[in-house]
C-alpha cells in the first residue's frame, strides 16, 4: 500500500509557468532533464541575460541557452549562488 503522506513529502520539479520568470543568480547549481554527452546533468550559471551561460559541472564545457528553454529544462535548483559576492 502507498502512503499518501510519503507522496506529499517527495520533492517535485517546479512547474514551468511562462508568465513568471525563474530568478537565476550567478553561481547557481542547477540540474537539467537531459544529460550532457559527457554524462553530467549538473550545470553552473556563469552568465545572466536573455541567454543564460552554463558551465558543465563534469567537463567544464560552456554553452549559452535561451532563458525560455532553460526554464523548461530545469529539474531543480541544487545550490543557490551567493548574490552578495556579485552585487
Amino acid at each position: 500500500m502507498i502512503d499518501a503522506a510519503a507522496l506529499d513529502a517527495t520533492p517535485r520539479a517546479p512547474r514551468y509557468d511562462p508568465s513568471v520568470p525563474m530568478a537565476f543568480q550567478l553561481d547557481d547549481l542547477v540540474r537539467l532533464k537531459k544529460a550532457h554527452p559527457c554524462g553530467g546533468t549538473d550545470w553552473v550559471v556563469f552568465r545572466l541575460g536573455a541567454d543564460i551561460g552554463l558551465r558543465c559541472g563534469t567537463c567544464g564545457h560552456r554553452v549559452l541557452v535561451p532563458r525560455r528553454d532553460l526554464e523548461r529544462r530545469v529539474v531543480r535548483l541544487l545550490r543557490p549562488g551567493d548574490a552578495e559576492t556579485h552585487a
